[in-house]
């Protein structure tokens, strides 16, 4: 009888689940500010106050005012990051503090980090050309180069947890958390690492990344009413407000977590990623891009659409994709959607671009263990191209068992993660 080989396809996927959750944001920093927000409907949209912003078209943004980088790590370190990075360590720290994991007295090579970016360290970009202009290319800064690729963010946590299990980070525009998150849940289940610290950072409030949008006319301009503006398939949304922070979540191989008595916030059951193919900014018309990128999560998890009872949606506060999210889940879920809860928690946190997928990963997992819905504040005008239920303006308690979280970014790229009520 010859030899019998087996590969990695013969072996059943692990089960993945949520033990550690680390938030950073307009929100609040930790899980507790940004729940006690989120339930509360607590608005974090402000006029802008890193820059000067009188000339700008849009001059509010989420910003991350209650962060101080000094709460996670020594100055000295502080000064040779990006804000970016400063949120993603400050984050993973809060995860795994969050989680109970001792890290220290595990198997470092099965322990990973996955951490994107949207755009990386544009600010310390931006101060580093000044430099060079003003003063010419032996001032600029030592630290240059390691500030602003979007992977350190993963290689610094990665340092201080020393975790030698994959490394790595993704650039994919606002899809960049969900899709580190649904990467890292693969990586798990297929049985490559059996902890991982995934989601994205992004600290895109410049005086060029916010001058880079208001250019192209997708920011709202209602400066007059900041905590007002950001209003997700109300049918006086003018753009969205772009925002930073980090969501950083622990993923952990469900039976070991078990087994050392992990808190545990959800399971993650599903993850489906998808291409418009149709413009560099702007969704495909019909929807389908976004439409496929949730079948196949729903897909994935091995559920029908009549199964997911909420979901927290893209839903950026722009004209185009609000209603292209809605007729996708429309096509989707066809006459249970009447049925599905659905919000986009941006119109608390603005916009966070490559780090919106952490923290909506994140909050889909508090939504799930606390059992309560998240309001889409500032939904007053109804759109009869957006005519479902958004959950308007007051959390709602609720039986969940399934849940959804949509990420849509510039290029066509798209995300989708579909996480369970945790069950033992």
């Amino acid at each position: 009888m010859g030899t019998v080989h087996f590969s990695r396809k013969d072996i059943p996927a692990r089960r993945v689940v949520v033990t550690g959750i680390g938030l950073v944001s307009a929100l609040g920093v930790g899980v507790d500010q940004t729940w006690d927000a989120v339930k509360n409907g607590k608005n974090g949209i402000r006029l802008i106050t890193h820059f000067d912003a009188s000339q700008y078209t849009s001059k509010i943004a989420g910003e991350a005012t209650a962060f101080d980088p000094i709460d996670f790590m020594d100055r000295k370190d502080s000064r040779k990051m990006d804000r970016f990075i400063q949120f993603a360590v400050a984050a993973a720290k809060m995860a795994v503090e969050d989680s109970s994991i001792p890290l220290e007295s595990l198997d470092s090579d099965r322990v990973g980090v996955y951490i994107g970016s949207g755009i990386g360290g544009i600010g310390t970009i931006e101060a580093n050309h000044k430099v060079l202009i003003e003063k010419g290319p032996g001032r600029v800064s030592p630290f240059f180069l390691i500030s602003t690729i979007i992977n350190e963010a993963s290689g610094q946590v990665s340092i201080i947890y020393k975790a030698r299990g994959p490394n790595s980070a993704i650039a994919t525009a606002c899809s960049t958390g969900t899709h580190a998150i649904g990467d890292s849940f693969r990586i798990i289940a297929r049985g490559d690492a059996d902890i991982m610290l995934a989601g994205g950072a992004e600290a895109p409030i410049t005086p060029l990344g916010v001058a880079g949008f208001c250019v192209i006319r997708a920011l709202s301009t209602r400066n007059d009413e900041p905590e007002k503006a950001s209003r997700p398939f109300d049918a006086q949304r003018d753009g969205f407000i772009v925002g930073e922070g980090s969501g950083i979540l622990v993923l952990e191989e469900r039976g070991a977590a078990l087994r050392r008595g992990a808190d545990i916030y959800a399971e993650i059951i599903g993850y489906g990623m998808s291409g418009d193919g149709f413009h560099v900014s702007s969704p495909r018309l019909d929807g389908y891009g976004a439409y496929l990128s949730m079948k196949n999560a729903i897909d994935d998890a091995g559920l029908a659409p009549e199964d997911v009872d909420y979901i927290n949606a893209h839903g950026t506060s722009t004209v185009y994709n609000d209603k292209i999210e809605t007729l996708a889940i429309k096509n989707l879920f066809k006459a249970s959607v009447k049925k599905t809860g659905i919000s986009s928690t941006k119109s608390m946190s603005g916009h966070l671009l490559g780090a919106a997928g952490g923290l909506e990963g994140g909050i889909l997992a508090l939504t799930l263990k606390n059992q309560v819905m998240p309001p889409t504040i500032n939904y007053e005008n109804p759109d009869p191209e957006c005519d479902l239920d958004y959950v308007p303006n007051m959390a709602r308690p609720a039986e969940i068992r399934f849940a959804m979280s949509n990420s849509f970014g510039f290029g066509g790229t798209n995300g989708t993660l579909v996480f369970k009520k945790f069950e033992e």
